[in-house]
């Protein structure tokens, strides 16, 4: 039975090799784990998170992590990624990340998940913004403004998608090509406003080189969510471990609290 057919770009698989992938990726990883464990070498925890999370949530993360276990043993070489959603799930659909922390987008996840946190969600533009000096902005004043969004896809559009829809109804969105670095870079540089996960913004609104735009209408807090692969063998350990530090890191548990009450009830 053949598993590949040759093209003319190259090789692309049969039914029966796509049928075969994914237990060939889950041979290859045992198979890795065999060899670091006959060397002695820790296991391997290769994580991935958004770069909005990245950018303040996941490094406290870590560090709490390691100050857990003493700063000596977390149980597992810890491995990072930062990327954009589509990157992530790509990555781990391949097998080559076995945790990542997103923002929920609405989508229910596949195998094991759990909302780890929550986290607000802003309007943010610079301070010398017309909008900024407004002591409430309406929808109707939005529409005038660019509205900035990283890249289709990222944390600023998927927000806009779920809870600025009715808000933003008929804003000009502006892509801007790049990280959630040069957005935020734009924006403060008073290009457009942009709905962003608070954790994103922290730094530069506590800096003032942006400030938060207060809304009329209310616009509901983002789940944070952990995501990750079964049979990690001795990673398990470090990966439930770290599980528990991103809970008890959760930017607002008063709203976890709350839901965690919802659902009982």
């Amino acid at each position: 039975m053949s598993v590949l057919v040759r093209a003319g770009t190259g090789a692309v698989l049969t039914e029966a090799g796509a049928r075969l992938l994914p237990h060939a990726r889950e041979a290859l990883e045992l198979e890795e784990r065999m060899r670091r464990a006959a060397r002695g070498d820790r296991p391997r925890l290769r994580i991935g998170a958004q770069e909005s999370l990245a950018h303040v949530w996941m490094p406290d993360v870590l560090a709490a992590l390691e100050y857990r276990t003493g700063g000596t043993d977390t149980g597992a070489d810890v491995e990072l990624t930062v990327a954009n959603r589509k990157a992530l799930e790509q990555a781990f659909g391949a097998g080559e990340l076995d945790l990542v922390f997103q923002y929920d987008n609405g989508i229910r996840a596949l195998g094991p998940h759990a909302v780890v946190g929550h986290d607000r969600t802003v309007l943010v533009a610079a301070p010398n913004h017309p909008l900024a000096r407004q002591k409430m902005v309406t929808s109707d004043q939005m529409l005038q403004y660019d509205f900035l969004v990283a890249e289709p896809g990222c944390t600023s559009e998927m927000l806009v998608d779920r809870f600025g829809r009715d808000l933003l109804a008929g804003a000009q969105l502006a892509v801007i090509q790049g990280s959630l670095s040069a957005l935020l870079r734009l924006t403060g540089h008073g290009h457009g406003v942009s709905l962003l996960p608070e954790l994103a913004v922290t730094r530069e609104l506590q800096e003032g080189e942006l400030v938060e735009l207060r809304l009329a209408e209310r616009i509901r807090p983002v789940s944070i969510v952990a995501q990750w692969r079964l049979r990690l063998g001795p990673g398990e350990r470090t990966l439930h471990a770290l599980l528990d530090v991103a809970r008890r890191a959760d930017p607002l548990p008063e709203v976890t609290r709350a839901a965690r009450t919802a659902r009982a009830s």
